[in-house]
């Protein structure tokens, strides 16, 4: 698997992922002389090429002058996600836009989640693109792929947890109690929250809009959630 691009290898770097190697512009300097004297610390083996190897190599030709090659990527196992008395988990019902998925990410490591669940089939996966989007969150926060999501609310139920959809047409957000286990469903960029998922849930929880237009991207909307989230156990 590559990463492409500056904060996500520099963030690859601060994991215990094995590195096979990492391809680095010629005339690195800056975050590019960061990243190699980080990797020779590491004893990673680094190979100086020109720009048209790495536009080769990248699939978006947006690198920004370095690409490391590791292994596939490692899923967490669902059932080893959370666990404390006020754990966070996020799923993603259907969320097939890498750009969502990466930015999902990168919202809910920065949130403190305890872990990320999709679903094996019809969503998005950990791809170099998601790596890269989630600016190297990707490395730090554990993603777990269920049966299904409903299957993980399920599941999550079972341990304690309060799992919450997030669609237009529910209780107001602010309203709610976010104390103790809690799991945040975020839809497709589609069709929202599952019909049959949002039954498995809760509770259906809404973000008030003021505007003319009716809906948040969904990373967008996760974000307003978990923050709320932070919020009300910072005041505790």
């Amino acid at each position: 698997m590559k990463t492409e691009g500056r904060n996500a290898v520099l963030e690859l770097l601060k994991t215990d992922k094995t590195i096979e190697k990492i391809l680095l512009e010629k005339g690195a300097q800056g975050t590019l002389g960061r990243i190699f004297a980080e990797a020779r610390g590491k004893n990673i083996r680094v190979q100086f090429v020109d720009r048209a190897v790495l536009d080769r190599e990248s699939a978006e030709k947006r690198h920004q002058g370095v690409i490391a090659y590791t292994t596939e990527f490692e899923y967490a196992d669902l059932h080893d996600l959370g666990g404390g008395e006020e754990s966070l988990i996020v799923l993603c019902d259907g969320v097939e836009d890498v750009h969502n998925l990466g930015s999902i990410l990168r919202v809910a490591e920065c949130a403190g989640a305890d872990g990320v669940v999709i679903p094996k089939a019809k969503g998005a996966s950990v791809t170099e693109a998601v790596i890269r989007i989630s600016a190297g969150a990707a490395e730090h926060i554990p993603v777990a792929k269920a049966p299904s999501i409903n299957y993980a609310v399920e599941e999550l139920q079972k341990r304690g947890y309060w799992v919450y959809a997030l669609e237009a047409d529910g209780e107001p957000l602010y309203e709610t109690n976010l104390s103790g286990k809690v799991a945040l469903v975020v839809g497709g960029e589609d069709c929202g929250v599952h019909r049959l998922t949002r039954e498995k849930c809760d509770k259906t929880l809404s973000i008030p809009l003021m505007g003319k237009v009716n809906s948040l991207n969904a990373s967008v909307a996760l974000g307003i959630a978990v923050y709320e989230v932070v919020r009300a156990r910072l005041q505790k």
